[in-house]
């Protein structure tokens, strides 16, 4: 369906299509209000638009760097409490029960689980994370339904951009020395299980 030449008022008219189209100048998308007039402001528009999906892309990496904030700050609970919970001796059998209760082996107390949950900040700032993601995503696939060439090339670059920018992730894996003290996840901890990263 071809709604080229809508008329929107005393001005050029707009140029809108729901096929394959390689409109520029009187291009519109959204609004009346966005309304392409030249090649700069289309030029404009692209390049906008490629920012617009790097945005959602910081966006998606955000919320996955708030979410491991929190389970890292669970982690280290969880390493503070075992440490504690290790450091009880166990529970061995008393002398004046006997000889067979004596020679038997020292009883651990049964496995505990800890469960842990964000505090209603952390759950609030992920749900406005994620309402912004999908609102960008959401006006993101309203632009690509125009079917222009030229914007759905500037989404495709934009998420190319943002990949590389926002999502360049450094692992760092630790190496056992022999000979030498145990990893942190031997003893326990959980500090080398953490992910660097080079751009924030």
């Amino acid at each position: 369906m071809d709604h080229g030449g809508m008329d929107m008022g005393d001005g050029p008219s707009c140029k809108i299509s729901m096929l394959w189209n390689w409109y520029t100048v009187d291009a519109c998308f959204l609004t009346s209000s966005w309304h392409v007039t030249s090649n700069g402001m289309f030029a404009a528009s692209c390049i906008g638009v490629a920012f617009l999906v790097v945005l959602l892309e910081a966006l998606r990496r955000l919320g996955q760097d708030y979410d491991a904030l929190i389970h890292a700050n669970f982690r280290r609970r969880a390493a503070q409490l075992q440490a504690s919970y290790t450091s009880l001796p166990p529970s061995g059998p008393q002398d004046c029960c006997g000889s067979a209760a004596a020679n038997a082996p020292p009883s651990y107390p049964a496995q505990t689980f800890l469960t842990f949950r964000p505090s209603p900040l952390q759950q609030t700032i992920r749900a406005v994370i994620h309402m912004l993601t999908f609102g960008v995503a959401y006006i993101v696939m309203l632009l690509a339904m125009y079917f222009n060439g030229y914007i759905i090339l500037s989404i495709f670059l934009g998420a190319g951009l943002g990949k590389f920018l926002c999502d360049w992730r450094v692992v760092k894996i630790p190496l056992v020395v022999v000979g030498g003290q145990e990893d942190d996840a031997a003893k326990g901890g959980v500090g080398n299980e953490n992910l660097t990263f080079c751009c924030d």
